[in-house]
């Protein structure tokens, strides 16, 4: 995985949420987690994996909602701060934080109800077995997130320390078939790149992202969109 030294440093755990999701970035947040809960929700007596959990901000959220909730993240430092965010929303007993590879799943077939992984396959070098495994280890639901090639994000991408890995949506229908999984919803989000949004203060973001929430819904918002949330099941 690209990065992956990078975010396994003790200070940029302890940043990570702070600089990408306060200020504008908040929005961004809001609507990753909103993503989230349609997808997977009701969450109550499900099995929920999700793939590079970071810092915690889903399985927090789900664990509140009462389901069985595990992380797995390469990086140790990141997993200290899902633990610390847990215990400080007294969720703990709800969560179980793993260090693992996504590659390489330490679960048997179809041992969970739903799996999901956000801001993973940005960074995903080899994309198709990586939901392929998520497709092996979830008995109905895989959900995930791609940024896209036709958007915004290529303006800027090649600035970013990693890149990104973007992605069509003739691309995405091929790992879905490699993986053995049937696409039952898609979502397509954000003309305006993440990146803008971090930049600004939020009541200002709030104005922009009114704006760019309407040019979304068009036509002209799907093919250009930043972000694409797909839903699929196994088959």
């Amino acid at each position: 995985m690209k990065g992956q030294e990078w975010y396994q440093a003790k200070d940029i755990a302890e940043d990570y949420d702070t600089k990408r999701f306060s200020r504008g970035g908040r929005l961004i947040d809001e609507r990753e987690k909103q993503a989230v809960l349609d997808a997977v929700s009701p969450v109550e007596d499900k099995r929920i994996l999700e793939i590079a959990c970071g810092t915690g901000r889903f399985t927090t959220m789900l664990a509140d909602r009462s389901g069985e909730i595990i992380g797995l993240d390469i990086s140790n430092a990141m997993l200290q701060q899902g633990r610390q965010k847990v215990r400080n929303n007294g969720v703990g007993d709800s969560i179980e934080f793993l260090r693992g590879d996504a590659a390489r799943l330490p679960f048997p077939d179809n041992h969970f109800d739903a799996v999901f992984a956000i801001r993973f396959f940005h960074l995903a070098e080899t994309p198709a077995s990586f939901l392929r495994e998520m497709s092996r280890v979830s008995r109905d639901q895989v959900f995930f997130d791609t940024f896209n090639r036709y958007s915004t994000r290529t303006v800027y991408n090649w600035l970013l320390p990693m890149g990104s890995r973007l992605y069509s949506e003739s691309e995405v229908d091929r790992l879905l078939r490699g993986a053995d999984l049937t696409l039952i919803d898609e979502a397509h989000d954000f003309v305006l790149p993440y990146g803008f949004y971090r930049q600004i203060p939020d009541e200002i973001a709030s104005s922009f992202r009114d704006a760019d929430t309407t040019v979304g819904e068009t036509s002209i918002g799907d093919l250009f969109a930043s972000v694409s949330y797909w839903n699929a099941t196994v088959q």
